[in-house]
């Protein structure tokens, strides 16, 4: 297996490289930023590119950037990125736009060198690997409570009018209901919402906002 290695820091590659060749992976090329690895993407066609996230000049998503450019230019070699922090978005964004041969996992999991080699092994066969990290905190977010599904049918239908900028009385007009129903109902919108205690025009505001956006 054939390798091309990208990391602003000498040590972590002269470092990574050597764990990677004394295992069998042969590396065909280190750079210190994205265009060096472009380059030795482009001469030795390795069958994966291994890339830090942050590179120089910026160090913000320059590696996220040079790997997308990989999978357009050069689709039959696979990338791994690298990233210190579990950063959800950048990961969810490198697998989701062609989910075959990309990984993403942080530079922690190189200490275990047999299962860096493995997940290396699994995006170059065309794989998609994704860190444990990145997974749990995937998980935990489809867990976290929705408010909204705590609403009954009937403050669903009260705020769905409230969104349509529909006064209270409108409301009450609308769903057959007492003004002071609808007070009731819409108290309790705010408090399932989790809205403290401010002008009632406010926390209407905030209320159709979070409706749109759900």
């Amino acid at each position: 297996m054939r390798v091309a290695l990208a990391d602003d820091s000498l040590l972590f590659r002269e470092g990574l490289t050597r764990l990677l060749q004394d295992s069998g992976v042969e590396v065909v090329g280190q750079a210190p930023d994205a265009p060096g690895l472009l380059a030795i993407v482009e001469s030795c066609s390795p069958d994966v590119a291994v890339v830090d996230i942050r590179m120089p000049p910026g160090h913000s998503d320059e590696g996220l950037v040079a790997a997308r450019q990989i999978r357009s230019s050069h689709p039959e070699v696979g990338v791994l990125v690298l990233s210190q922090y579990v950063e959800v978005d950048y990961a969810m964004a490198l697998v989701e736009e062609q989910p075959k041969g990309a990984g993403y996992v942080l530079k922690d999991r190189v200490e275990n060198i047999e299962g860096f080699i493995e997940s290396i092994r699994r995006v170059s066969a065309g794989e998609v690997v994704v860190d444990p990290g990145v997974v749990a905190l995937l998980v935990g977010r489809s867990r976290e409570r929705d408010p909204l599904e705590e609403l009954t049918p009937r403050e669903l239908e009260v705020l769905h009018l409230m969104a349509e900028g529909r006064s209270n009385q409108a409301i009450s007009q609308e769903l057959f209901l007492t003004g002071r129903t609808v007070e009731s109902h819409v108290r309790s919108i705010f408090l399932k919402l989790d809205l403290q205690p401010a002008d009632d025009d406010h926390r209407r505001v905030l209320a159709v906002l979070r409706y749109l956006r759900a």
